[in-house]
Formats: structure tokens, C-alpha cells, sequence
């Protein structure tokens, strides 16, 4: 069992940045791909990004490389998705996930609550 409590999301003006952060407990990250998704309204869930189980892999979805970045520290068991350029379009509640693969949201194993992004023009 791994549990993944998430923080950092919050309301935010276009342009500006968030981090968040994702803690997880009960294994070390290090077994797992972990990844980020995000639903925004009316839609499906879908992969912002993934941080392979190697540090330096990593598996862009929706996000751009150039807004979005994610990070991983083992030592804390947290992996992070830092946020740059904030575009209304990004407006979401974002979920922290973990699983052997992350391809799509049907991969992951476990999930956190979700913290909720929104981003006004």
C-alpha cells in the first residue's frame, strides 16, 4: 500500500508559478514511476508528466517541457511538479499517482486527493 498526500495547489493570477508536492508513505518511491495528472472540468483525467523510477527519465503527457517540471526526492519520498507560466487553460485539480507504468490514468495504482489549481486571466 502506498499513500500520496498532495499540497502546494491554490488561485493564482496567469504567468505566475506553484509547486506541488507530493508526500508518500508505506514504500519508497523509488519502486515506482510516479506521476502527475490532472481532470479539469468536464473532461478526463489525463498524464501532466512522469518521473521515472531512474531520476533521470522523465515522460511528458499534456504538459510542456518548458512550464512544467518534475522532480523527485528520494530521501523524503516526495516527488514534486513545479509549475511556471501559469495559463488559465492549466486550471485543474491535480492528483498525484504511482504505478509500475504510467502511461494513462488506467496505469496507476494508487492516487492521492487531488489539490485543486486555479489560474485566472
Amino acid at each position: 500500500q502506498v499513500d500520496l498526500v498532495e499540497s502546494g495547489g491554490g488561485s493564482v493570477q496567469a504567468g505566475a508559478s506553484l509547486r506541488l508536492s507530493c508526500a508518500a508513505s508505506g514504500r519508497p518511491l523509488s519502486n515506482f514511476v510516479m506521476g502527475w495528472f490532472r481532470q479539469r472540468p468536464g473532461k478526463e483525467r489525463e498524464l501532466v508528466v512522469a518521473a521515472g523510477k531512474s531520476s533521470s527519465r522523465t515522460y511528458y503527457g499534456v504538459a510542456d517541457p518548458g512550464r512544467f517540471i518534475v522532480s523527485r526526492d528520494i530521501a523524503k519520498n516526495t516527488v514534486y511538479l513545479q509549475m511556471n507560466d501559469l495559463k488559465s487553460e492549466d486550471t485543474a485539480v491535480y492528483y498525484c499517482a504511482a504505478g509500475w507504468v504510467l502511461t494513462s490514468a488506467q496505469d496507476a495504482q494508487w492516487w492521492g486527493q487531488g489539490t485543486r489549481v486555479s489560474v485566472s486571466s
